[in-house]
C-alpha cells in the first residue's frame, strides 16, 4: 500500500511552487535512475541524507536505502549550512520496481510542506567512506 506522504530532499529551495521532473545524475547508468521524474522516498531520513550527499563540497557519494548511516561520502564534505525537505502527496507517485523505498512521479509535484533544515543537525545520517571503500568515477563504488 502506498504511503500518504513521501519525502524529497534538496540542496536548495524549490523555485516556483512545484518540483519538476528531471533526470538524476547517475554515473552507473542504472535503469531506475534514467527517467525524467520527481524522485521521492517513504523514509524521511533517506531524503535528508540524499540532500546532504548532494551538498556543495561533496564530490563523490552514494546512498544506501537499507543501512544506516544512509549516505556515504567518498570525497569532500558538505559546505553549506542548510538543506530542504519537501513533504509530498503520494497521489501521482509510483513505486520503483514494484517494491522498496524509492518512488517516482512523471508529473510536477506541489509540496504540502517544505522544511529548512540545518545540515549539522543531520550529519549522523551520513558518514565518510572507510579506507577500504574507494570511489571509481566511471563505475561508482569499488571496495578493495
Amino acid at each position: 500500500m502506498k504511503p500518504k506522504y513521501l519525502y524529497h530532499g534538496s540542496v536548495k529551495r524549490i523555485e516556483g511552487n512545484k518540483l519538476l521532473p528531471r533526470q538524476a545524475r547517475d554515473l552507473e547508468n542504472l535503469p531506475e535512475n534514467l527517467h525524467k521524474v520527481v524522485y521521492a522516498t517513504n523514509i524521511k531520513n533517506i531524503a535528508i541524507a540524499m540532500a546532504i550527499i548532494s551538498c556543495r563540497g561533496v564530490n563523490a557519494s552514494s546512498l544506501k536505502f537499507k543501512k544506516k548511516p544512509f549516505g556515504i561520502i567518498y570525497e569532500g564534505s558538505p559546505k553549506q549550512n542548510y538543506i530542504y525537505l519537501c513533504v509530498l502527496p503520494s497521489k501521482t507517485f509510483k513505486q520503483e520496481g514494484g517494491g522498496g523505498n524509492q518512488y517516482y512521479s512523471l508529473k510536477p509535484v506541489k509540496p504540502i510542506k517544505v522544511e529548512k533544515l540545518k545540515v549539522r543537525d543531520y550529519l549522523l545520517l551520513v558518514r565518510k567512506a572507510t579506507k577500504k571503500e574507494k570511489w571509481n568515477k566511471k563505475y561508482g563504488v569499488k571496495n578493495k
